[in-house]
């Protein structure tokens, strides 16, 4: 379900996208330097299966037209690898960890936009690790480096107040420490990379 909800949003909006105009100029009143907001990905905490209890808050700023940094705080849990790709295997029960993962960590954020709102940006999260087993019970703890690259459109809403951010992305493991046996069993199983991960975020400029 959390996939689904994700890839008809991005489909919709980047049908819609490539006809505005999101290019910032500073210097015009209108537009602002400041933003905060998150990512529609909250909408799986819905879901009626495999919850991800996902929280994410983004705090931005916009150094030029074109280069922009933010901080994203976030937490969330998975019960599958992060490498297993769409198909058969996606949260197939033969493939759950023996529990899940609870991650809390920050990212930091380089975007550079390239042509109107067309931009490129690599998110690199640090991120650390509570195992808990299917007894709810915690048996380890670990950390992890965990990057995003991403190609997206920024789209500017009611007069540049707000925006949203369809994209796709690659994401890399890039390190985590050692696993307790079941998980690392299951987790070697697969690539450190994930291609073609979909995002839409939004915010709001101050």
């Amino acid at each position: 379900m959390q996939k689904r909800i994700r890839w008809i949003g991005f489909v919709i909006l980047m049908a819609n996208s490539f006809y505005v105009n999101a290019q910032y100029a500073l210097q015009d009143s209108t537009s602002k330097r400041f933003f905060v907001g998150s990512t529609f990905f909250v909408l799986g905490n819905f879901a009626e299966a495999n919850r991800p209890d996902f929280v994410q808050v983004n705090s931005g700023y916009r150094i030029t037209q074109k280069d922009v940094v933010s901080l994203e705080l976030k937490t969330w849990k998975y019960a599958w690898s992060l490498g297993i790709p769409y198909g058969a295997s996606y949260e197939a029960p033969e493939e759950k960890f023996p529990g899940y993962i609870r991650e809390y960590g920050f990212a930091l954020v380089y975007q550079r936009f390239w042509w109107k709102g067309l931009y490129s940006g690599i998110h690199v999260m640090n991120a650390w690790q509570r195992f808990v087993d299917e007894n709810n019970q915690k048996i380890d703890k670990g950390f992890q480096i965990f990057n995003t690259y991403r190609l997206g459109y920024h789209i500017k809403l009611f007069k540049n107040r707000f925006f949203i951010e369809p994209s796709i992305a690659i994401t890399h493991r890039l390190f985590h420490t050692e696993m307790p046996d079941g998980f690392r069993q299951q987790d070697d199983k697969w690539s450190k990379f994930f291609y073609g991960e979909p995002g839409l975020h939004f915010g709001f400029n101050f």
